[in-house]
């Protein structure tokens, strides 16, 4: 037992340092040593393959041996972000005392937990997307979810079932999510393995608990106010998002001064495939090109970041949507407006982050003087929309906050070239405060003050030759040679004699020294002073910078609009109450900036209504332009329910509601499934949620699975949404040119094919869409393009005439030869049930039965068969 103590013991440092890591078991525990910050243990050995730092040990062969690795102090921002971004809970734990101040060891304290969800570090966010750290509460029915922002203020609550909030969670990308540790595998089984989790205890996911976290955060009786009283989930998820922040050190939140509602039906809603489908904002390759990346045209942090929440959430109300059109026709059609708007926007700051800094107390006077600055900026974009034609943007002139005097505040406290940190000195203004302006006198003008003194005491006295020194012993004295010391005054005291000379200190002397010796203290003292006063005063201002922040966001993605519309001849598109989607020329906002210059884009047409034409079937080979059609379509009615002009001459349309595509086969083969399983999952999806305003995109349904299989199917889905009451536009792009005989049973089906020029040897894909089918495939010319070999060319060319002459009418030579075959077999059977199977079979009407209904006819019989 003796020599397991032995074998445990600690250094008082050690002891030190395990009591906090105890606190924090979970998080990478930085312990600042002088001059460092050092890791220890199993920490040390993951900070060192995450920074590339090396890993030595402390007293090494000793009883007390440790691993650690550890970097300067003054590299925090360096190595922070890396181990926050590879996903570490960072606790940062600080000397609270002056080392020289104590005879024991000096006391520590984390002040400041670090995850990927929660930093106010400029290293680790990216000033353009938001940090969003999100919870999730599993209730018996629906799920609630909750994202803040805490480098912003932004806090947004909602409640609904899995599809929703995966859609969520792929729209909002939050760098970390709150999850209760009962809940563990669902989230996982539910939403997969992509984001950074951490568990908390289940006590802290109770709605009793949550409304007074909420309650007391903002100081108010209920959540009424907010519109989210009802939301018993989603304040659940809340309520646990203030705890973690709490429990991170994070106590100093005044800049989340509301909670906001998403309002599920106030959006276009897209299913969570269709985002990826897509490429909104991010990508599976790598190295592709999303619709974020070309619209883009964005200024500052805040505008940025606004427009990919728009890009998420399209709104459905016409009047919103055409207000900001407006907006954007308006300063299209005045350049000069739009120019001198820009230039404003180009000079402001993150405002968003900034007073969330203030707020947090973690801003340094530099970040303030940009604060000022850019509240500067802010005046003549507010006498520029004041002066507009447009309402909407007067409404956003007569809304900014002129901020007068927060601005002269700033002013009058801060010198315009403030430092980055306080530390540095010189932070506050000439003038603001007296004793600083005196202490900074004696201070920097020290020689001069001596000077002045040496000739004001030799004038009095008459000795020309005395002179002001300093030493350690006794600080400041002035020297008198032996030959003039029967003119010293007697108030002078000497104290010391030399061969040559004495020296001798005065009162003034003496207050001098203590003034300029603890001069650089008081000075630092005081500007520290100063600034936290200052600080804590711009807090009271925390809402209408905020506002600002929000009306600057707004103005710049619509001059983000309009500079896209006048770059990339957008059109405004025409919003009106019918069903209908008319696109004259339409092409794809992403692959049409992609061409090699002087490369014009094939432009198309496209025309859906629910009346005539509910379904186009698209026909075409592979690499024609069926999926760029399809996707094309979705972008421009996306781009015209965000608000931004569309890459066509012109588009007429409804207000859609919901877009949905089945585009390409996406393997998920990583969670056990096929890809044929994936693909019918996803459209599963699509038939279970259709509405009459919808917008359906499939592309090549059925390919995961066997030729007539895949045929089956894709028939029997095109003919269900053509029969389906609400009669959603839909644009079905296939390769089975056998799909083309349904228009001729379906009146609201039109044929369509991507048209092909066929040369001698080879095949120009011409991608223009034209009325009418596609008469055959042309796989093997693209094989042929893709450089495979010549014999396997032939020998497909060779094989493919085969197959095409064995199958010419053979689908329905089996389905007549097999009645034939039940017809024969069952004159010889006397069994009732096989009677009565045999009447079925012979009553049916093979030339207008539908894939569909002869399923159903089949299973039908199956039944029978399996009761016999």
């Amino acid at each position: 037992m003796a020599a397991k103590e032995k074998e445990v013991k600690e250094t008082p440092l050690m002891k030190q340092y395990n009591e906090i890591k105890r606190k924090y078991p979970d998080a990478c525990l930085l312990f600042r040593v002088g001059d460092f910050y050092e890791t220890f243990g199993e920490d040390a050995v993951r900070a060192s393959k995450i920074l590339g730092i090396v890993l030595t040990k402390r007293g090494a062969g000793s009883e007390t041996e440790t691993t650690l690795a550890g970097f300067p102090h003054h590299s925090l921002n360096t190595y922070l972000p890396k181990l926050v971004k590879a996903g570490l809970r960072v606790a940062i734990c600080d000397q609270l005392e002056d080392p020289k101040m104590t005879k024991t060891i000096v006391k520590r304290g984390v002040t400041e937990l670090v995850t990927p969800g929660v930093s106010m570090n400029d290293e680790v966010l990216q000033s353009k997307s938001n940090n969003f750290l999100a919870s999730i509460y599993f209730g018996k029915k629906i799920i609630g979810i909750s994202f803040l922002d805490v480098s912003t203020g932004e806090f947004l609550t909602t409640q609904g079932n899995e599809e929703y909030i995966d859609k969520l969670l792929q729209n909002f990308n939050p760098s970390e999510v709150l999850i209760p540790k009962t809940n563990k595998s669902d989230f996982k089984d539910t939403f997969g393995e992509d984001y950074h989790n951490f568990y908390l205890e289940d006590w802290v996911y109770k709605e009793d608990f949550a409304l007074e976290k909420l309650t007391n955060h903002f100081q108010t009786i209920s959540l009424k106010g907010f519109g989210i009283e009802d939301m018993s989930e989603g304040i659940i998820a809340s309520g646990a998002i203030l705890y973690y922040l709490s429990e991170t050190q994070h106590n100093k939140l005044q800049h989340i001064t509301a909670i906001q509602r998403i309002a599920e039906d106030a959006y276009v809603w897209m299913d969570r495939f269709t985002i990826r489908n897509l490429e909104l904002y991010h990508s599976y390759n790598p190295n592709a090109v999303t619709l974020l990346d070309v619209i883009d045209r964005t200024l500052s942090p805040m505008g940025g970041r606004l427009l990919k929440r728009w890009l998420a959430l399209p709104l459905k109300d016409a009047a919103k949507i055409r207000s900001r059109h407006e907006v954007v026709d308006y300063l299209k059609t005045n350049p000069e407006v739009l120019k001198s708007i820009q230039n404003q926007i180009k000079q402001i700051s993150d405002l968003e982050r900034l007073i969330s800094k203030i707020a947090a107390g973690k801003v340094s006077p530099r970040e303030v003087v940009y604060l000022k600055d850019s509240l500067d900026a802010i005046i003549p974009v507010k006498t520029l929309a004041l002066e507009s034609a447009n309402e909407a943007v007067k409404t956003i002139g007569d809304s900014l906050h002129s901020c007068e005097l927060l601005r002269e505040k700033i002013k009058t406290t801060l010198n315009p070239e403030a430092p980055v940190a306080i530390s540095k000195g010189h932070a506050i203004a000439k003038g603001v405060n007296a004793e600083l302006d005196d202490l900074r006198a004696i201070s920097t003008s020290g020689k001069e003050y001596l000077e002045g003194i040496e000739a004001r005491e030799s004038a009095a006295t008459g000795i020309s030759s005395l002179k002001i020194s300093f030493n350690n012993v006794f600080g400041y004295y002035i020297e008198v040679r032996n030959s003039h010391k029967d003119k010293v005054p007697t108030q002078w005291i000497r104290k010391q004699t030399l061969v040559n000379a004495e020296r001798y200190i005065t009162e003034e002397l003496k207050e001098y020294e203590t003034k300029i010796l603890g001069a650089e203290e008081k000075i630092y003292k005081l500007e520290v002073e100063l600034f936290e006063q200052l600080v804590s005063w711009i807090s009271t201002y925390i809402k209408p910078v905020q506002l600002n922040a929000n009306l600057i966001a707004q103005l710049d993605c619509l001059t983000s609009f309009t500079q896209l519309a006048i770059e990339n001849k957008y059109v405004c598109p025409e919003l009106d109450d019918t069903f209908e989607l008319e696109i004259k020329n339409g092409r794809h906002p992403v692959i049409e900036k992609q061409l090699p210059v002087g490369t014009p884009y094939i432009a198309n047409d496209v025309y859906l209504d629910r009346e005539t034409q509910q379904i186009i079937m698209i026909t075409g080979p592979n690499m024609s332009g069926k999926s760029a059609i399809l996707r094309q379509t979705a972008l421009i009615v996306l781009l015209a329910q965000m608000g931004s002009f569309v890459p066509a001459d012109s588009v007429r349309m409804g207000v859609v509601d919901k877009i949905f595509t089945r585009v390409g086969a996406s393997d998920n083969i990583s969670m056990g499934e096929s890809t044929f399983m994936v693909e019918m999952n996803e459209t599963a999806s699509i038939l279970n949620n259709i509405s009459e305003r919808s917008l359906v995109l499939l592309d090549e349904i059925g390919r995961g699975t066997s030729t007539y299989d895949g045929i089956s199917i894709a028939w029997a889905i095109a003919e269900y949404l053509h029969q389906h009451p609400s009669g959603p536009k839909t644009l079905f792009a296939t390769h089975y040119h056998e799909l083309n005989e349904m228009t001729d049973i379906l009146p609201r089906i039109k044929n369509f094919n991507v048209s092909v020029k066929e040369l001698k040897d080879n095949v120009l894909f011409i991608r223009k869409l034209v009325e009418g089918g596609s008469a055959h495939s042309f796989g093997i010319h693209v094989a042929k393009m893709a450089g495979m070999p010549q014999t396997v060319i032939l020998k497909a060319q060779k094989l493919l005439k085969k197959l095409e002459k064995d199958h010419s009418g053979e689908a329905l030579n089996g389905i007549k030869s097999a009645k034939e075959d039940m017809q024969m077999s069952f004159f010889n059977l006397d069994d009732p049930l096989l009677e009565e199977i045999k009447e079925e079979i012979l009553n049916l009407d093979i030339n207008t039965l539908t894939p569909v209904e002869a399923l159903m006819k089949l299973n039908e019989i199956k039944r029978m068969l399996t009761k016999k």
